[in-house]
């Protein structure tokens, strides 16, 4: 899943992994979701999305792209999102996405 310190922090090493790998880009608010085939709504579930998160989607497949232009989050709560999506019969319209805040 994703690396987290200890709430009371974590020794110098432990932060200074973290730290870095912050720098090389690698800041643990992604993954990856699969639109329902056939529905209008998908729930994605993260234990990072808040009330107030953004999230964004990248497609990576074919059909994924060609779904972008409907999809929207419609709602948000505490570690879920409802996605808003057309629906069609494709079962591959998956996306990688990124939650901030």
């Amino acid at each position: 899943m994703f690396r987290k310190l200890p709430p009371l922090g974590g020794d110098a090493r432990q932060v200074a992994e973290v730290v870095n790998q912050m720098m090389d880009g690698k800041t643990n608010n992604t993954g990856t979701v699969t639109l329902r085939a056939s529905q209008t709504t998908t729930t994605l579930t993260d234990q990072r999305i808040g009330v107030n998160s953004v999230i964004l989607f990248m497609p990576t497949t074919a059909n994924a792209a060609g779904a972008l232009s409907s999809l929207y989050v419609s709602a948000r709560g505490a570690q879920t999102a409802t996605l808003t999506h057309a629906s069609n019969t494709q079962t591959d319209k998956t996306f990688d996405y990124c939650v901030i805040g």
